[in-house]
């Protein structure tokens, strides 16, 4: 079902346009850890395609340089049902999931009900739109 282009999510990343901080700070590999979201420690940084990834500690930061593909959200940390509609939204952090080992975003608490709906229709759609997003939203 989850088959994103990860070349593609490189180019296309929900970041705070001056300092290129992804996921509004937190750590990329706590929620796959220990199922929460943690706000990282600027102190603790990794680079990937050009942005950047804070970590709550640096053991988080070890994992997810062997294998940051792994932690990344999944449309470039965009609102999932957002992409779904050919849209880019951001989110709130409080609507994550891990959904066949990715993890996905959505706008807020009440899109992510209503993508969960219909959310194998609603991931192709999104597996459908994201390319097109990328290709018409790159810098």
């Amino acid at each position: 079902m989850l088959s994103t282009n990860l070349a593609l999510a490189g180019d296309l990343v929900n970041a705070d346009a001056h300092s290129r901080i992804a996921l509004q700070g937190y750590d990329p590999v706590a929620f796959h850890t220990i199922g929460q979201a943690a706000k990282g420690n600027p102190g603790i940084v990794a680079e990937y395609h050009g942005y950047k990834y804070l970590f709550a500690s640096t053991e988080n930061k070890a994992t997810f340089e062997k294998q940051p593909e792994k932690y990344l959200p999944i449309y470039g940390g965009y609102c999932a049902y957002g992409v779904s509609i050919g849209q880019l939204f951001p989110v709130e952090i409080d609507t994550w999931e891990i959904v066949n080992g990715r993890l996905v975003l959505q706008y807020n608490q009440d899109i992510k009900r209503e993508f969960a709906k219909h959310e194998e229709a609603n991931f192709r759609k999104a597996e459908a739109n994201w390319p097109k997003l990328v290709k018409s939203n790159k810098k």
